[in-house]
């Protein structure tokens, strides 16, 4: 009877740097994806509506008129989403 032991061919380092090359592009799409959804709720959350404020200010606003602090920023943002309440149910 012949050997019936199957062989696989030996992995040389080319293939190696390959697989290696494979799983950075694998781990560097799952790390942007991350990235990306974080961005997203921080995003849907408000979380930077002062950085945004900050930006519109300087670019709308001269140095004469200062921005609010970041305090009463997020002071005036509240009371106005209890003024208006607008889809929020409470």
């Amino acid at each position: 009877m012949a050997d019936a032991t199957v062989r696989r061919p030996a992995r040389t380092p080319a293939v190696r740097a390959g697989a290696a090359a494979s799983f950075a592009v694998a781990a560097d799409v799952v790390l942007r994806g991350c990235r990306g959804v974080a961005w997203y709720v921080r995003d849907l959350m408000g979380d930077n509506a002062y950085r945004v404020y900050l930006e519109h200010h300087a670019a709308h606003h001269g140095p004469e008129h200062p921005p609010l602090s970041e305090r009463a920023f997020w002071r005036q943002r509240m009371d106005e989403q209890d003024r208006n309440p607008g889809a929020r149910c409470c």
